[in-house]
């Protein structure tokens, strides 16, 4: 099995605002001495892993990821009579497993029940947690030291097994994620625009104020991206327990979701769905490389030659270089074209899942 599948993605966005920085503007990034937009490698991660299309297509194998575990446990316990004390400090227990509790004070707000970190709860531990709750409201009794080992190599979640845990206080669960992502960017000069936009009141007739009931702007950009993304199949595998047919529903759920599935930054306003235009596949046992030196000089259309085409030509003859001057990189590759009509989805995933 060739043990690397790398990505290289083209997808055109049309005025949008997917990935927000701290002022609400799109983010950005300076790459070969020009602005670009960008879209950050875990906002499209998010999108991916919290899709339908990926849901459908590896069902029950999805992990949660929260600080909001110890709430649903202390509901548990309370919906089951226990009385409030000793509930927080079973909640308590049973939710420290996963990471350090904020300061141990009662809150209202049920702040002392959370984990100070977002913690990536594998289905088997979830299933844990709630038989463990059910178990000591029915018996009326705190739970043990023995059923307090929650922790679980997480072997059936994609997401984890993909993108990785990271646990502070009990690294032996931690797991190296299989799938690395770059950050997107625009393969030419980009800026960020200002959108100002009223809202009228329906029930103001203008017979006293004919004003908008509310004014506001917020910042957009539009562009074509670049993305890369890099697939280390056996340990995929691994951290999947070796199960090949999981493995396989793994590869093509996180195929179809990178060139389907948008960030969801802002969809309401701007529509800003798209599917990749291009993509190119390589696998082999070579160490990966990115291609985004293709794009440190900015794309220009000039004449009758558009974007996608030129981005396209640029991404080809630094894949071809990089042959030259290193030898082959990949063993074999595929690419689909959705402007020339080029290569299917379907052909990409037999490619990928060979």
């Amino acid at each position: 099995m060739s043990r690397f599948v790398q990505l290289h993605v083209l997808t055109s966005y049309p005025p949008s605002n997917l990935n927000r920085d701290d002022t609400g503007r799109p983010k950005t990034a300076l790459v070969g001495d020009a602005m670009r937009l960008r879209v950050s490698s875990q906002s499209l991660k998010r999108a991916w892993r919290t899709s339908e299309i990926f849901e459908a297509a590896v069902g029950k194998h999805l992990g949660t990821r929260t600080k909001m575990m110890g709430a649903e446990v202390f509901k548990t316990l309370t919906d089951a009579g226990i009385a409030d004390k000793p509930a927080r400090e079973w909640t308590r227990a049973i939710a420290g497993q996963f990471g350090k509790l904020k300061a141990d004070k009662k809150s209202e707000s049920g702040e002392d029940l959370q984990i100070e970190q977002l913690a990536h709860l594998s289905p088997a531990e979830r299933m844990a947690v709630d038989a463990l709750a059910y178990a000591c409201a029915a018996r009326r009794s705190q739970p043990s030291p023995d059923e307090l080992q929650l922790l679980r190599k997480p072997q059936a979640a994609v997401d984890i097994a993909m993108f990785g845990r990271m646990l502070a206080d009990t690294p032996a669960f931690n797991m190296e994620a299989a799938v690395q992502v770059a950050h997107a960017f625009t393969v030419h000069k980009s800026a960020v625009e200002d959108d100002f936009f009223s809202a009228v009141d329906d029930l103001n007739t203008g017979l006293e104020d004919k004003g908008a009931g509310h004014i506001g702007e917020r910042g957009y950009g539009a562009g074509l991206f670049y993305l890369y993304v890099c697939i280390n199949r056996e340990l995929l595998a691994d951290n999947l327990g070796s199960d090949p047919l999981l493995s396989t529903q793994a590869l093509a759920a996180l195929v179809q979701a990178v060139t389907k599935v948008s960030p969801t930054g802002m969809q309401n306003s701007f529509a800003s769905r798209a599917y990749a235009s291009f993509v190119l596949g390589e696998i082999g046992n070579q160490q990966p490389r990115s291609l985004a030196q293709a794009f440190l000089k900015p794309v220009k259309p000039y004449g009758d030659r558009d974007m996608l085409a030129l981005a396209v030509e640029a991404l080809t003859l630094r894949k071809d270089n990089f042959d030259k001057v290193y030898g082959a990189c990949a063993d074999q590759r595929y690419s689909f074209n959705a402007d020339t009509g080029e290569g299917t989805l379907a052909g990409l995933l037999d490619f990928v899942k060979a």
